[in-house]
């Protein structure tokens, strides 16, 4: 039987962008943990986003594409329940190992972590 770590790293799938050398550890970080769960909770990313802007009575609906895009960079950067909510949601899929790394920078991995979601999220207005 697979540990919980081989069946996380199996469902989330290979790295995703390139690492040479030359790349810092927080590089690495993303593109071998971030951004792969990322991709693999994409879905459930844009259904809680969905969930988020119809409580906060549907106002980004209504919004131009150029209006959304700010509303997304807000309602990420400033509210925090939110926010916690989007990286326990990436944390959850983190190994045991990879938890012991983002501990160690997880300032600058969160950072890394909301700006990659706010992008790919801007990326899929139109599913939004």
């Amino acid at each position: 039987m697979k540990s919980k770590e081989e069946s996380l790293l199996e469902i989330r799938g290979a790295s995703i962008g390139t690492i040479t050398e030359h790349s810092s550890s927080e590089e690495k970080f993303q593109n071998q943990t971030l951004r792969p769960i990322l991709k693999f909770q994409n879905e459930l990313f844009i259904e809680v986003f969905r969930n988020y802007a119809t409580k906060q009575k549907g106002v980004f609906f209504t919004l131009s594409p150029e209006k959304k895009i700010q509303y997304i960079d807000n309602a990420i950067q400033r509210d925090m329940k939110l926010r916690n909510l989007l990286e326990g949601m990436v944390i959850g899929m983190f190994t045991v190992t990879e938890f012991k790394d983002y501990t160690q920078n997880s300032s600058n991995l969160n950072k890394r972590m909301m700006n990659l979601l706010m992008e790919r999220l801007k990326s899929q207005i139109q599913i939004i």
